[in-house]
């Protein structure tokens, strides 16, 4: 089954956050990933507004995990560290 990879974010310093973007997002795709929203707009029903909300699809939750995991996407994630404020979440889907 696939996985979404589903990213709510409050970016705090956009320079360092930029850095981090222009990696990861091709650590996201060597690992399958796809980007289905990026940023658009949203509506906030419940919890937490973030003003960025993220979401790819992988082929599967295994696959989603090893990218966060992976030493490309840590490089990414120490520009995100200090920059933003995130959850960041893996769910299966049915498909």
């Amino acid at each position: 089954m696939s996985a979404l990879w589903i990213a709510h974010v409050t970016v705090t310093d956009p320079d360092a956050y930029g850095e981090y973007a222009k990696l990861a997002g091709p650590a996201i795709a060597a690992h399958g990933g796809h980007f289905i929203a990026r940023g658009g707009r949203f509506v906030q029903l419940e919890g937490k507004e973030r003003a960025r909300n993220v979401v790819a699809r992988f082929p599967s939750v295994e696959a989603a995990e090893a990218c966060y995991h992976s030493p490309e996407y840590q490089a990414a994630l120490s520009h995100a560290r200090g920059a933003s404020e995130r959850e960041l979440m893996i769910v299966e889907t049915d498909e």
